[in-house]
């Protein structure tokens, strides 16, 4: 089976085009291994379409499926368009149907309108909630505000006081992430706001832990700032990996821009 390698600002996925039906959680476990498999944050798969140019499905190291990602959403386009399909694309997702459009650097992606109500991203409230914002927790008996939201995946943003190159990510990560407040689990990103044009974040990742980036990671800690009126509509997100530029008017459809590469061309053996 053929495969691609590629990375979007440090998240590195395996790509496949699905021409047949295969136990896809079983072959992102294998895959997406470190040691013994090819490595990566995650498997992508293009997939045929009836309604947009090409389809997308993305499952986690763990084997879990996504809802979204939008680094991967930006590595699909980079290797669609290697494979000769034009620049500008339409791709179908299980949170919607996408626009893409390459250019010769900087990928850019529709990633839809964020999901704020408390019961669809989803949060377990005790009372259903339109926003959530400083929503309290506790974790190792330090007191979290999370303000949370959906990306067609579910996200809690957290702006800590110190540096979050000094947040205790790998400590925290994987008990927020399955905390009881979350039924579906949960991305969890931390963030400082340097300007109201720049931020830098941290990311831990539902299924796959702390990775370099994540696209509808910087789209959530973008929002969860504009909420907070802490940023503009046109935000550049600093990555471990990279820096992702961020659009939203407070209203609409969050756009994300970024770099993707084709990394190189591989054979897994069936």
């Amino acid at each position: 089976m053929r495969f691609a390698k590629m990375q979007a600002t440090g998240n590195d996925f395996v790509l496949v085009e699905a021409d047949a039906e295969r136990d896809w959680p079983h072959l992102a476990r294998s895959m997406c291994d470190r040691r013994f498999g090819v490595g990566s944050d995650g498997l992508i798969l293009l997939t045929p379409s009836q309604v947009a140019d090409l389809g997308m499905r993305f499952f986690n190291p763990d084997g879990s499926e996504a809802e979204a990602c939008g680094n991967g959403l930006r590595s699909l386009t980079k290797y669609a368009v290697h494979r000769g399909y034009p620049p500008a694309l339409t791709i179908e997702t299980p949170g919607g149907v996408r626009k893409a459009e390459a250019g010769s650097h900087l990928i850019q992606v529709e990633m839809g309108v964020p999901v704020l109500r408390s019961k669809d991203i989803p949060v377990a409230t005790e009372d259903e909630l339109d926003i959530i914002m400083d929503y309290p927790i506790v974790i190792d008996g330090r007191r979290l505000l999370l303000t949370c939201l959906s990306m067609a995946n579910p996200h809690a943003v957290c702006f800590p006081e110190e540096p979050v190159a000094d947040f205790p990510l790998v400590d925290l990560g994987p008990k927020v992430e399955t905390h009881p407040a979350f039924p579906h689990r949960v991305n969890f990103e931390v963030a400082n706001v340097v300007s109201r044009k720049e931020t830098v974040a941290r990311v831990w990742e539902r299924g796959a832990g702390q990775t370099m980036s994540s696209g509808t990671g910087a789209c959530a800690v973008v929002v969860a700032a504009r909420l907070h009126d802490l940023v503009d509509d046109h935000v550049d997100v600093i990555l471990p990996g990279g820096t992702l530029t961020i659009d939203w008017d407070g209203t609409g459809k969050v756009m994300l821009s970024g770099p993707a590469e084709l990394v190189f061309l591989g054979e897994w053996p069936d």
